[in-house]
C-alpha cells in the first residue's frame, strides 16, 4: 500500500524563505497577528490528519467505490470516509480560512491551500467532499443575501453541511449557455427548479446533514445564451427560517457515473423536480457570482494534481532505492548485492527528478498565488487588491492547466519507475495515474483553460497584465544578473521572457486576422508561459538554497540540483511549443472534413 509523507520542510521553504509570507500577511488587516510558529503548528497537524486519518484510505477507497440505493437515491461513500470526515469536522478543519464572522478561523488562504495539497496527496477522492464546500462558502459570502448567509455560512464553516456545483447538463459541457434547467418563480419569493444535472462531484452522501447545491438555471424570461443564466442555492433538505432542517427538497441523484478514476468520490447525476432553491446576486447574472465558486475549483484542482504528483514521487524514490534490477552501466555500484538499486540509472533518475521538480515548482508557484488571492481580499491598498486580482486572474488558468498536465506526466512516469508493479493495484501508482488523467479535463478542460489564457487573460487587454508580472521577472533578472552564480538561471529565464513577449506580439497580430489562430496556439502558448512561471519561481529558490548551501543542510543542496535539473532538462521544451506555436492554423485546418 501507499504512504504518504507530508512534504513540510518544503513547504516552510516556499512559506518563509522564498516567499516570505507571513511578513507579507501581517500588513493586511485580518492577519496582522499572524506568526511562523501558528502556521508551522497548524501544517503540521494538518499533515498528521492527512497521513494517518485519510491515507489508509485511499487505496481500499478505490476499490470500493461509492454505492447508490436506487430505491432511495441514498449513496454511500467507501468504508471509513464517514468516520474521517466526523474527525475533520471535530479538528476545526472546514473553517481554517472561513471569515470569523461565520464562525471561522480567519486563517489565510495561504494556509488552506498548502492543508489541502496534503489533503489530495493523501486521498483526493475523499478531498473532494469537503473540498467544494470552500467554493459554495466563497461565492455565498461574496454574493448571498443576508439571509443566505445567515442559514448557510456558519454550517457551511462548521462543515455540518457540505457544498456542491451544478452547472454541467447532459447536452452541454463547458458550453453553459446552452443550459435547459428551469427556475419557475412561487409566491413567497423562492423559485420552483426543474431539471437535469450530470458530473456532479459529491453531490449525494451521508457524511453530513446537509448538502448546499449551487444551481445554474433560467428563469422565464431569460434571454437565450450565459446572458440568461441565474443562480440558485439549493439544499438537499429544506432550510427552515431558524436554521433547521424540514422535509428532502426535490434533488437527488438517478445515477452514479462509472469512471476511470476518483472512485471513492461519488460523481452524481443529479435530478430536479420542483426543488425548493432562492435565488443569489441579480436575475441572469448567475455565471458571474458561480465564477467565484468555478475560479476556487480551478485552483484546487490543480492542487489536486500537485498533491498526486508529491505522493507519486514519494512512493517511487521509495521503491527505486530497494529495487534491485541490472547493473549500471559504469560498473556495480552495490557489489555486495545481486544487482544495484534502480535509483543508479539515468533514466530512472530522469523520471523521478521530473516528478520532484514539477512538485517543487508547482507548491511554489500555487502558493504565490495563494498569497496573491489573500492579497485581493485584504489589502487596505485599493491599487494593491486590483493589481493582485489580475495577477491571480492570469496565473488560474496555468495553475489548473499546467499542473495537471504536469501531474500526468509526472505520474505516469512515477508508475514507470514501478515496471511491471507499477499497473497492480496494491502498489496504489496506478491510481494516481487513473487520478491525475481525470484533473485534466474536469473543471474546465485544459484547452478551455488555454483558451481562457490566451484569449480572456492576455491579448484581451493587450497583454497589460502578463506585462505586470514579465516586469517582476525582468526586475529579478536585472537585480540577479551581476551574480556569477546565478548565471546559470537567470540567463535562461531572461531568454524564454523575451521569446514570451516577441510571441504574445506574433499571436495578437496573427488573431486580429483571423481568431481561429488563437485556438491553434493556445495549448501550447499555456505550456510555454507555464514554464515561464516555473522558471522563475526555480530561479528564485535557487538564489536561497545558493545562499544557504554554507549551512550544510543538505536541503539546499538538493534544492540547487533539483532547479539545476528543471533548466537543463525540462524547460527547453518551450523551443519546440514555441516552434508549434509559430506554425499557426493552416496545418490544422489543411484537411477536409470529409478526410477525418
Amino acid at each position: 500500500m501507499p504512504q504518504y509523507n507530508p512534504p513540510l520542510r518544503d513547504m516552510q521553504f516556499v512559506l518563509h524563505e522564498l516567499l516570505h509570507a507571513v511578513d507579507e500577511l501581517k500588513r493586511l488587516p485580518p492577519h496582522a497577528d499572524l506568526d511562523e510558529d501558528t502556521v508551522n503548528a497548524v501544517l503540521e497537524e494538518g499533515g498528521r490528519f492527512a497521513a494517518e486519518v485519510i491515507a489508509p484510505l485511499n487505496l481500499s477507497g478505490d476499490s470500493e467505490g461509492c454505492r447508490l440505493d436506487v430505491a432511495t437515491h441514498a449513496v454511500t461513500p467507501p468504508k471509513g470516509f464517514k468516520q474521517a470526515y466526523e474527525t475533520y469536522v471535530a479538528g476545526g478543519w472546514p473553517a481554517l480560512s472561513c471569515d470569523p464572522a461565520h464562525g471561522g478561523q480567519g486563517l489565510p488562504l495561504l494556509v488552506n491551500q498548502f492543508f489541502y495539497e496534503m489533503l489530495n496527496g493523501a486521498n483526493q477522492a475523499w478531498t473532494m467532499y469537503p473540498g467544494l464546500s470552500h467554493g459554495a462558502y466563497e461565492a455565498l459570502h461574496a454574493h448571498g443575501t443576508e439571509s443566505q448567509k445567515r442559514l448557510y455560512l456558519p454550517k457551511l464553516t462548521s462543515g455540518e453541511w457540505t457544498g456542491t456545483m451544478c452547472l454541467t447538463e447532459p447536452h452541454c459541457g463547458t458550453d453553459l449557455g446552452l443550459l435547459r434547467t428551469k427556475a419557475q418563480p412561487l409566491a413567497d419569493g423562492s423559485y420552483a427548479i426543474t431539471g437535469q444535472k450530470i458530473f456532479i462531484s459529491a453531490g449525494e452522501h451521508d457524511l453530513a446533514a446537509n448538502i448546499v447545491h449551487l444551481v445554474l438555471a433560467r428563469l422565464p424570461d431569460a434571454p437565450a445564451g450565459s446572458k440568461g443564466i441565474s443562480l440558485f442555492v439549493v439544499p438537499k433538505f429544506v432550510v427552515k427560517d431558524d436554521g433547521s432542517l424540514g422535509a428532502r427538497n426535490g434533488i437527488f441523484c438517478s445515477a452514479l457515473e462509472h469512471k476511470m478514476g476518483i472512485h471513492g468520490n461519488a460523481t452524481c447525476q443529479m435530478v430536479l423536480e420542483e426543488a425548493v432553491g432562492t435565488l443569489v446576486g441579480e436575475p441572469h447574472k448567475g455565471l458571474q457570482a458561480m465564477f467565484v465558486m468555478m475560479n476556487a475549483a480551478r485552483l484546487g484542482v490543480g492542487n489536486q494534481s500537485l498533491g498526486l504528483t508529491e505522493v507519486a514521487y514519494q512512493n517511487a524514490v521509495a521503491y527505486a532505492r530497494e529495487r534491485l534490477q541490472m547493473r549500471a552501466l559504469s560498473g556495480p555500484k552495490a557489489p555486495d548485492k545481486p544487482a544495484d538499486p534502480i535509483l543508479v540509472h539515468p533514466d530512472v533518475r530522469k523520471m523521478l527528478l521530473t516528478a520532484r521538480a514539477y512538485a517543487e515548482g508547482g507548491r511554489a508557484l500555487s502558493a504565490y498565488v495563494a498569497l496573491q488571492l489573500d492579497k485581493s481580499l485584504a489589502s487596505s491598498d485599493a491599487a494593491e487588491r486590483q493589481a493582485c486580482e489580475a495577477e491571480v486572474a492570469l496565473l488560474t488558468p496555468i495553475i489548473k492547466a499546467f499542473l495537471t498536465d504536469n501531474g500526468w506526466i509526472a505520474t505516469s512516469h512515477c508508475m514507470q519507475v514501478f515496471g511491471g508493479h507499477g499497473y497492480i493495484h496494491e502498489w496504489g501508482m496506478e491510481q494516481f495515474v487513473r487520478d491525475a488523467r481525470i484533473n485534466m479535463i474536469y473543471e474546465g478542460t485544459n484547452t478551455v483553460q488555454s483558451l481562457d489564457l490566451l484569449g480572456r487573460k492576455v491579448l484581451a487587454n493587450n497583454g497589460a497584465t502578463l506585462k505586470a508580472f514579465g516586469k517582476k521577472i525582468a526586475a529579478f533578472v536585472e537585480e540577479e544578473g551581476v551574480d556569477e552564480a546565478m548565471q546559470e538561471f537567470v540567463n535562461p529565464l531572461a531568454d524564454l521572457g523575451d521569446k514570451v513577449t516577441k510571441l504574445t506580439t506574433e499571436l495578437g497580430m496573427k488573431a486580429f486576422q483571423n481568431p481561429d489562430e488563437v485556438g491553434a496556439a493556445a495549448v501550447d502558448y499555456l505550456r510555454v508561459v507555464g514554464h515561464l512561471s516555473f522558471a522563475y519561481f526555480f530561479a528564485r529558490m535557487a538564489k536561497v538554497a545558493l545562499q544557504k548551501q554554507a549551512s550544510g543542510d543538505p536541503f539546499y543542496t538538493a534544492k540547487l540540483a533539483t532547479a539545476r535539473f528543471y533548466f537543463a532538462k525540462l524547460l527547453p521544451e518551450t523551443a519546440g511549443l514555441i516552434r508549434s506555436c509559430r506554425t499557426g492554423l493552416q496545418p490544422l485546418m489543411a484537411m477536409d472534413e470529409n478526410l477525418f
